[in-house]
């Protein structure tokens, strides 16, 4: 505790000194090349100021880090390292201070401030640093994540989105059979896309049939849970994976009086996929909403995690979408269709940022939170899985491989790692891994409830 105080009272210090001496500070900046962006010369001065700028480096040096550019400016491109330096009229050193920069606007960037004052010592100063950059991560994902959402094209129907979670939610948090609230989960599925262009011809998309989301939704519901299943439009869908590929022309025959009947031989599949589709959906347990960009799956699940909130640790996110990592800014984006008489294509993919923590420690803080991890090399999954479940404090991981993955997965937790096999070649993964999530989910409500 004396330490903390002591660095306290160093930093009111640092802050005092920096306010007297500010009326003899004169700004200066300019744009340094390196490692996250390299620019022009932003300031114009006489010959003899342009040649201390130059030596600004020399003149100023830094106790700390210079700050990588490549993404502090979330979508915005291109985004420069900019030093502000200070003119100063007394001896002393002077501070150096590094900003991103895009498009005219300043991002702000903890933690890369150094000042060179004689009486600090260079390991306290470390320290400092230390401590600053650990808060620098959390402000840079929110800044990230404001400028995404800020920037994203509007959610069509988000009203009425909104609107039928409230009224699934308020359904499903009365007291179930047990006396407790009924659990709710949400379920994701399916890939997202990435447009290319506003009003989109071509588009990036991501591998995922759905089955996973769509078998796992039917397990839950089993489980006595009210599912929320957030699908990409035209994936596998529940209670429908026994049906043909094509179930409109396979499953239906015309008759010799032109009726149209169910064919004899799928005649029990459609029958199972009616009966359970309709009793989850009419009972109110199933609510189906539908995705296809990567800019609707991230608006409707933070929809879904503020109205989820409601249910507390009752709730449960089984994130089984396979999300895109990169993407095409809104405003940076082609309005058109992108020529091809323009030649080969060069585009400068954004990365989508980590949503994760922001749904763990903001969007719903006490649900219980299950997160994938899919990789072709078995070498790096479980190394993966891992630093997903530290990195974004998610309760468990589901690691699978490609080629495994309807035989056999890894449930990783903060207890250690599980094999989850399904029973035989008639019987489906999901089912034993739905019940070993369930008992977790269970121990989590009483850990949260003790």
């Amino acid at each position: 505790m004396k330490n903390m105080y002591s660095h306290i009272l160093l930093v009111v210090t640092i802050i005092f000194l920096a306010i007297n001496l500010g009326e003899s500070l004169h700004p200066h900046h300019f744009t340094y090349q390196g490692k996250g962006g390299v620019g022009e010369a932003q300031s114009h001065k006489h010959p003899k100021e342009a040649k201390n700028v130059e030596l600004g480096m020399d003149l100023y040096p830094t106790g700390s880090s210079i700050p990588d550019c490549s993404h502090a400016c979330g979508p915005c491109f291109p985004c420069r390292r900019v030093m502000i330096s200070f003119k100063c009229s007394m001896t002393e050193s002077c501070p150096v201070v590094y900003r991103c920069t895009c498009r005219g606007r300043y991002y702000h960037v903890i933690g890369v401030i150094s000042h060179r004052i004689d009486f600090i010592s260079v390991s306290l100063a470390s320290s400092m640093d230390a401590i600053t950059n650990l808060d620098a991560v959390d402000e840079t994902t929110s800044m990230e994540v404001k400028s995404f959402f800020d920037s994203a094209p509007l959610l069509k129907d988000a009203n009425s989105i909104s609107s039928k979670l409230t009224q699934f939610i308020d359904q499903n948090s009365s007291l179930s059979r047990s006396g407790g609230p009924r659990r709710v989960v949400c379920v994701t599925s399916g890939g997202t896309t990435v447009p290319l262009e506003q009003r989109c011809v071509r588009y990036i998309d991501n591998f995922s049939s759905g089955h996973r989301g769509a078998t796992s939704t039917e397990y839950f519901l089993k489980s006595g849970y009210s599912v929320i299943f957030l699908n990409r439009r035209g994936t596998c869908q529940p209670y429908c994976r026994s049906l043909p590929d094509d179930p409109l022309l396979e499953c239906f025959e015309l008759t010799d009086d032109s009726c149209i009947q169910v064919h004899e031989s799928q005649s029990e599949a459609v029958k199972r996929a009616i009966r359970g589709h309709h009793a989850a959906v009419s009972g109110g347990f199933l609510l189906k909403l539908p995705f296809t960009t990567i800019f609707e799956y991230l608006q409707i699940l933070r929809l879904i995690a503020m109205s989820m909130k409601i249910v507390g640790a009752s709730g449960m996110f089984y994130l089984a979408a396979a999300v895109s990592d990169f993407y095409v800014p809104w405003e940076s984006m082609a309005v058109h269709k992108i020529q091809s008489a323009s030649g080969p294509l060069d585009m400068r993919l954004a990365q989508v940022p980590k949503m994760l923590s922001v749904l763990r420690k903001e969007w719903a803080p006490t649900a219980f939170c299950v997160s994938f991890k899919l990789e072709t090399d078995r070498d790096i999954l479980l190394e993966k899985a891992d630093s997903a479940l530290k990195r974004y404090k998610m309760n468990a991981v589901v690691a699978n491989e490609l080629s495994t993955r309807k035989e056999v997965v890894i449930l990783v937790t903060d207890s250690g790692k599980v094999l989850v096999y399904r029973e035989n070649d008639h019987t489906d993964v999901e089912s034993p891994l739905i019940k070993l999530l369930v008992e977790q989910h269970s121990s989590h409500i009483e850990g949260m409830n003790a």
